[in-house]
């Protein structure tokens, strides 16, 4: 076998693989003979059809199977020999098949570039933290209680956090537009599930009183005929609902599966879920700070085969989110997708080459860590870490996360860090 590799630009090479003529046609010719035992051709016994018959009707097939085999064998053995790392699958032509002559083919593809992570000294990342203080504990248990609270009707004016029942007809330039009437359209104030101004505008409204409500629609609003226009709503409320709030009680507590403890034991139970969750809040975004810097900081060349895999991953992803039949789903434009997937597949590489060139390995106690906290969400911990342990499938993800946390450990090690220490709102509200 004969290779010649070329340059053609950036990151992909041309790679010309020439094998010996021998190797093909005895493979073909191989072939021919087990054909030759097994087909069925009028005129002749079973296993007795000659060689030569064989070959006139089946011998371009055959060896254009045996040329599909000899490329894959060799085009491997090829990368492996020039120590190439093809990025994605290969597009190969073959160059010449005739019988009797060497056997060519030609393969073009991408390889995975060098990646030089330097300067991590020099990378000035902001690491967060926070705690659940005593306040946020008691806005905890005011939104739990809003959850289990009771909707009633109210003799007052209209405030923030009530649910008023409204009818409204919209009108532009003193022209109704499609979809601005409703009867009967229930709406909490304060949930901003209109449009800007609109619910505010209720706030202390009269009951079974028409008025006129002043908004204006959103630059970016989904309907293009009513983006940035002027419009007036008459609005009338016909209901106002306040939330009643049960009382933070024994009973309140069973609510969540407190049976012993009472008050104070479901207040621990709160804050411990709070504690774990902020606790993985704040290493999600100063693992997101520490990734930013210094993929920021690394030029790296990235090949097209990687980001067209990637976006693909991501279309297919938002399809399945889509729910229903992906396959029958409209096609979504790689353009949705390239920027994210551009900036995952540069991460992937800088974080690989810092594992590679550091000798990162999956520390044993953070893989048992990782699973316990995981478990820690339910029932039964114990049982969820036995599953982990004993799926070697699952057990080698929850190493590869591992990793690569160690790997942004070692960013954060090296890098100059300002610590700030943020609220536990600002951390939750960003994860969401």
């Amino acid at each position: 076998m004969q290779v010649s590799v070329e340059t053609t630009q950036g990151l992909e090479r041309r790679v010309k693989v020439t094998v010996p003529a021998d190797n093909v046609d005895k493979k073909v010719t191989e072939q021919l003979r087990r054909l030759s035992k097994t087909q069925r051709i009028d005129g002749f016994r079973p296993g007795k059809v000659p060689v030569k018959v064989i070959e006139k009707r089946y011998g371009a097939a055959v060896r254009q199977d045996v040329a599909n085999e000899v490329m894959q064998q060799n085009f491997y053995q090829a990368v492996i020999q020039e120590k190439l790392t093809p990025a994605g699958a290969p597009q190969i032509e073959i160059d010449n098949l005739k019988a009797g002559e060497d056997f060519s083919f030609t393969a073009t593809f991408e390889v995975y570039p060098e990646v030089t992570v330097e300067g991590l000294d020099k990378l000035e990342v902001e690491a967060v933290s926070a705690s659940v203080e005593d306040a946020d504990l008691d806005n905890m248990l005011e939104t739990l209680q809003k959850q289990h609270g009771e909707w009633k009707d109210v003799k007052r004016m209209p405030k923030k956090g009530d649910k008023v029942t409204i009818n409204f007809v919209g009108s532009i330039d003193g022209e109704e537009f499609e979809g601005g009437k409703a009867e009967g359209f229930d709406l909490e104030l304060g949930s901003n599930s209109m449009i800007p101004g609109f619910e505010k505008g209720i706030i202390g409204q009269k009951r079974d009183e028409e008025f006129d409500l002043e908004v204006t629609f959103p630059e970016d609003y989904q309907a293009e005929n009513l983006k940035g226009k002027d419009a007036v709503f008459k609005v009338t409320i016909t209901n106002v609902q306040g939330l009643t709030l049960p009382e933070i009680n024994e009973e309140f507590t069973k609510l969540f599966g407190v049976e012993e403890g009472g008050v104070d034991a479901l207040k621990a139970e709160v804050r411990k879920n709070m504690e774990r969750e902020l606790t993985n809040a704040v290493k999600n975004t100063n693992k997101q700070a520490a990734i930013s810097a210094v993929v920021d900081a690394v030029e790296v060349e990235l090949p097209k085969a990687l980001i067209d895999q990637e976006v693909e991953a991501l279309r297919q992803q938002a399809l399945q989110r889509f729910g229903g039949d992906a396959s029958k789903a409209p096609e979504l434009p790689a353009a949705l997708f390239e920027e994210n997937a551009t900036r995952r597949v540069k991460t992937g590489l800088i974080l690989s080459e810092i594992v590679k060139a550091n000798e990162i390995k999956a520390d044993d106690e953070k893989v048992d860590a990782l699973i316990a906290d995981m478990a820690s969400a339910y029932e039964d911990p114990t049982e969820v870490i036995n599953y982990y342990k004993g799926n070697e499938e699952m057990l080698n993800n929850i190493r590869n996360v591992a990793v690569e946390e160690q790997a942004v450990d070692f960013v954060l090690e090296q890098a100059q860090i300002t610590e700030v220490t943020k609220s536990f709102d600002d951390i939750m509200n960003k994860q969401g």
